[in-house]
């Protein structure tokens, strides 16, 4: 069967075709963050612990102790440069330098397929979003803080064996996702926040910045001055897209540590949507109609479908990634759907499926902005991590000289994603506390997303970055 890649994933080693090599038509200069994704962890323990995140480069500031480096890269060329073609080759080799290791992802299905259904369940009807990458380099984190039965019960999770190979994969990933070239931005941050009273064990924070690129902050614990320095850090981070969360983000006094991992990535549709096509239509949603403006757009690609699902792919540019659309045959909800092994199957796929067909697709796709808050507490207990969240057996002792009292008694997760004619922007934060269809037609088919439906961004090489079900988009 044949099959192009315009609406499929890149392969690990393929060059993405340079805009001044090859691409002609619109190519207006409007600046656009197109895609940011990003992702607060925050962990608060009874007299003792917090951790805590947000995403981006971390900045200098007087309560810095440790500042990660971050790599360097070739920047995307000026496409009206003579020299373009030098410094593409250049760009793309940089790119390709961060993936250090081929299969460097293998073995995460596990913890893919067991997480995306487990957080995006909820009330029928309820928007949903939810970033397994942010969470897992959260948990992996989570272990470097933990002992015995705490952190095997997190590994058992991760599918690891040992905290070697946890730190190498979590190394190898955050390298082979970081982009910071001009083009797309995609940055897996993460830092520490220190009650200045406190005796921390210094080699797990080292380790820390090792594995994690974890910077580290110290001041005075619950103070409205320590508090408004996270509550910036993480607003720069993640681009003032998470403001209404974090003014109401606090630690108190009572809190020991803080750790903080962000995920922020940008980039662009590979072919925007045409806005003098957008045009008012219905979504037939669980609640009733509503009108909102659907985007149109007709291009030759891969549709996919299952026993009880049919979706597309929209390509994202240089390399940026993919957006999946997966709608459910008339009937099927996004709950139902996600409660099937197929789905689960096709979302980590990543694009080798064998039901599909290459033809002319009609893309009906209306704007929305979801968001949602989850808490994470109920549903890591029901995947095997409970020792965390009990006082009398977590164990802490890797990172406080006194561990004792310390446990898990908050993790919420909360994610905003928004799509429009340029592209998609989404943010999302965690915060853990420690106190469908049949084969289409020959030639054409029209694919309109006018009902229920789920989503996902995947990296280049397939990472699941944001997944999400839409119940009742709000434009």
């Amino acid at each position: 069967m044949k099959r192009e890649n315009l609406h499929l994933p890149m392969e690990p080693g393929d060059m993405p075709m340079p805009k001044g090599k090859a691409q002609t038509g619109n190519s207006r200069k409007k600046p656009w963050w197109m895609i940011a994704l990003a992702g607060l962890l925050i962990v608060a323990v009874t007299g003792g612990i917090v951790l805590g995140g947000g995403g981006h480069l971390p900045t200098a500031s007087g309560y810095a102790i440790r500042e990660a480096a971050y790599p360097e890269m070739a920047a995307y060329p000026d496409e009206s440069s003579p020299d373009f073609e030098r410094q593409y080759d250049a760009w793309w080799e940089s790119v390709r330098a961060q993936r250090r290791s081929e299969g460097y992802a293998d073995g995460l299905d596990h913890f893919w397929s067991e997480s995306i259904p487990q957080f995006l369940a909820g009330e029928e009807g309820e928007n949903k979003v939810y970033s397994p990458l942010n969470v897992y380099l959260a948990l992996g984190m989570l272990a470097e803080l933990t002992d015995g039965d705490s952190r095997q019960q997190i590994l058992d999770l991760l599918g690891e064996d040992s905290m070697e190979k946890l730190r190498t994969q979590a190394e190898a990933v955050w390298n082979a996702q970081y982009r910071n070239d001009g083009a797309t931005t995609c940055i897996l941050a993460s830092s520490l926040w220190l009650d200045e009273d406190v005796q921390f064990v210094s080699r797990t924070l080292q380790r820390l910045a090792d594995t994690y690129y974890a910077s580290s902050y110290r001041g005075a614990m619950g103070s409205e001055e320590f508090n408004k320095e996270l509550q910036n850090w993480i607003d720069r981070q993640t681009g003032g897209l998470l403001t209404e969360q974090t003014q109401t983000l606090r630690l108190d006094a009572d809190t020991v540590l803080a750790l903080a991992t962000t995920i922020q990535y940008h980039a662009r549709w590979a072919g925007t949507f045409d806005e003098t096509l957008t045009a008012p239509g219905t979504f037939h949603g669980t609640d009733g109609d509503v009108a909102c403006d659907f985007m149109h757009d007709r291009s030759l690609g891969t549709y996919y479908w299952g026993e009880h699902f049919g979706a597309v792919a929209r390509p994202l540019e240089n390399g940026g990634g993919t957006m999946w659309i997966i709608l459910p045959d008339e009937g099927i909800s996004p709950q139902q759907l996600l409660g099937e092994e197929e789905t689960m199957e096709f979302l980590l796929c990543k694009g080798d499926w064998t039901d599909s067909k290459y033809l002319n697709i009609n893309l009906s796709l209306p704007r929305f902005d979801v968001s949602s808050q989850t808490d994470l507490c109920d549903g890591l207990q029901a995947l095997g991590v409970t020792d965390v969240f009990d006082e009398t057996r977590a164990d802490f002792s890797p990172m406080a000289a006194n561990p004792e009292g310390i446990y898990l008694s908050q993790d919420k997760h909360g994610v905003r994603v928004a799509v429009d004619e340029e592209g998609v922007t989404a943010a999302a934060y965690t915060v853990m506390a420690m106190s469908g269809s049949g084969m289409p037609p020959e030639d054409e088919m029209d694919f309109t997303v006018d009902r229920p439906f789920l989503f996902a961004i995947t990296s280049d090489d397939g990472l699941p970055l944001f997944v999400g079900s839409v119940y009742q988009p709000a434009a």
